[in-house]
């Protein structure tokens, strides 16, 4: 009887619940079953959602004791930052990631429901706990120490999982992926997301992690890496020549990107069409090539009854329209093999927290380019969710004002200039 009866349940759990790949006797349900049913579904991603344990003391904090000070929990993780901030923005993006059965896995949770968003792709396992990163900063906000445990992401974010999601991957309007997934689990999504022809955004996360793009470059549409990161990518895509960072003394903006273009010179050459090399304080440099073919599909959510993101396209346009920048929008439409590049400086900003910015430049140029605005605004409208960024103590800003993005964005658009690659 009570074979028969642990075959029922079985079937029960396979006929309820999307199957698990893992080995027998694993407990795991996806955190929420909700409806997919819409044939057009909006933009994937796949990575870490972690929470962040934030340490700032009063004083000089000193081995062997404890110091006054603040702790705060906060909602992290790249692939969960870019995703909050694109909600903030208007848009519904799809997680795929995985939390523990535990009190972070709950927090981390409450944003997506209250919030509304799917949260089948969402793996939640009694076997791990949700992955967390303990950081202590010194009086200054420089990061003192940190011990991070994130183990779940590559363990546990399988190939297996992803594939379940195989035609979300196959009818979003672009793909998402962070370097802090396993190697195996990158291609996998990747390899999916090729077969359709989903533009793929990589996120290289970290110098260390940003070399896995050397196995997945072929899939890649768009990658959005620092100064170091860019060189660690180079590097881990030249079969011979070494490329150097420079140390950053007082550069122009065209020394240091005539430093940085052999570097992004050879990531173009291998298949990236959209390269966002974040600067910190000296802003960006946008590189592209054959926008035309790349935005037509992930700008094709607006046309979504569900999913389109009309009132961000609507405020840009009106406070960015492009008749007043027309120098540079008419780079987007350009449609050649030589990359158009463009230097975005950043906004003078009062600096809180650094921690989130990048992630939110990310999400306001995907959340934007899948309203349908064109590269070179929907840019502009990440530089200055960046901005909003880093005068916010969370990772990702708890109020944000459209108007105020939308006007931020037209300042950054005045004082952008093209760039020549030699």
């Amino acid at each position: 009887m009570d074979t028969a009866h642990r075959r029922l349940r079985s079937v029960a759990r396979h006929l309820l619940e999307p199957e698990i790949s893992f080995a027998d006797g694993i407990d795991t349900v996806p955190a929420l079953r909700q409806s997919s049913e819409s044939s057009s579904y909006p933009i994937v991603i796949i990575g870490g959602m972690v929470l962040d344990i934030v340490a700032k003391p009063d004083a000089h904090p000193n081995p062997g004791t404890t110091t006054p000070g603040k702790v705060e929990y906060l909602s992290g993780g790249v692939a969960r930052n870019v995703a909050e901030c694109m909600t903030k923005l208007g848009s519904k993006p799809f997680m795929i990631s995985v939390v523990g059965f535990d009190m972070a896995g709950d927090l981390l949770l409450k944003f997506w429901e209250s919030a509304q968003l799917p949260t089948e792709g969402i793996l939640k396992l009694k076997i791990t706990t949700t992955p967390v990163v303990s950081n202590i900063f010194d009086r200054k906000g420089e990061l003192f120490a940190a011990v991070a445990s994130v183990c779940a992401v590559e363990k546990f974010l399988s190939p297996d999982w992803i594939s379940k999601f195989r035609h979300r991957i196959q009818s979003a309007p672009a793909l998402m992926v962070d370097a802090n997934l396993h190697p195996d689990s990158l291609e996998a999504a990747c390899r999916i997301a090729f077969e359709s022809g989903t533009p793929v955004w990589f996120e290289p996360v970290s110098v260390t992690k940003s070399a896995r793009i050397a196995s997945i470059v072929d899939y890649v549409t768009c990658t959005s890496p620092n100064e170091n990161e860019l060189i660690a990518m180079a590097n881990a895509l030249s079969s011979g020549e070494q490329f150097n960072s420079s140390p950053r003394g007082a550069h122009s903006i065209q020394s240091l990107f005539n430093l940085l273009g052999p570097a992004i010179q050879l990531l173009m050459k291998k298949g990236i069409k959209l390269l966002v090399v974040t600067l910190g304080e000296d802003g960006l440099f946008l590189c592209f090539r054959e926008a035309a073919d790349f935005t037509a599909r992930i700008a094709k959510s607006r046309e979504d009854s569900v999913y389109r993101n009309r009132k961000l396209y609507d405020l840009v346009d009106k406070y960015c329209p492009s008749q007043l920048h027309e120098s540079l929008l008419s780079l987007g439409r350009v449609n050649s093999q030589e990359p158009c590049v463009v230097h975005f400086p950043a906004l003078g900003a009062s600096v809180v927290s650094l921690t989130g910015a990048g992630d939110c430049l990310v999400g306001g140029i995907l959340s934007s380019l899948c309203s349908g605005l064109d590269i070179i605004r929907s840019t502009a409208i990440g530089v200055a969710m960046a901005r909003a960024a880093v005068e916010a103590f969370d990772n990702v800003p708890r109020d944000i004002s459209l108007i105020g993005i939308a006007l931020e964005a037209r300042q950054i658009l005045s004082a952008g200039r093209e760039l020549r690659l030699c």
